[in-house]
């Protein structure tokens, strides 16, 4: 049963949508009719401005550490920090709040990445900012963040659940920036 709840609570906390309530309660607007109209820190950054997109960010990366602490608080184990924090970055995803819509699940899986691999997470940063300079694309930075977190972690040998993590992570990342993905190939993808 407890792991139930460590279920059913890591994805609620995951599923309160930052930008979403930020965009309207603050800045008046609807982060769903504007600009990606996604919910996460990006779409916040480009039509609500760099405060605002740093503030979603922030509250989004603290989603992902709340998710593996209740996995410590409830279970305690390994694999219960690793489901805490996996479950959050799936109630991001899809918020339950928000019609089962939500952000890509970056900067939420960030946040899980800093209590269950902080080398792996320092190192992802780095590479996910010089990409993003580079390149002038978040979408790369963040694809391409995702698919080096799993190497990184086997790298450092991390244990076998935040292994586990890593590669289901990285899977679902990607695979939110499949549209990214399409638009990059046809050169229509927003720089930033």
């Amino acid at each position: 049963m407890e792991w139930f709840w460590l279920v059913l609570a890591a994805y609620i906390v995951g599923s309160i949508p930052v930008g979403l309530i930020l965009g309207k309660l603050i800045w008046k607007k609807d982060l769903r009719k504007f600009g990606s109209r996604n919910i996460g820190a990006t779409n916040a950054w480009r039509v609500l401005g760099k405060k605002a997109g740093l503030l979603v960010f922030i509250l989004d990366f603290v989603k992902g550490q709340l998710g593996v602490m209740l996995g410590a608080c409830i279970i305690g184990t390994p694999a219960a920090l690793v489901l805490g924090g996996f479950m959050a970055v799936i109630g991001h995803i899809t918020s339950v709040f928000a019609g089962f819509k939500g952000g890509k699940g970056v900067a939420t899986g960030l946040g899980v990445l800093a209590l269950l691999m902080p080398r792996v997470m320092l190192i992802v940063v780095i590479v996910w900012l010089a990409l993003v300079i580079v390149t002038r694309y978040v979408s790369v930075g963040s694809i391409f963040a995702a698919v080096l977190t799993p190497v990184l972690a086997a790298f450092f040998k991390v244990p076998n659940e935040y292994f586990a993590f890593a590669l289901a992570a990285a899977a679902v990342i990607v695979w939110r920036h499949k549209e990214n993905i399409k638009r990059l190939k046809e050169g229509h993808e927003n720089k930033f």
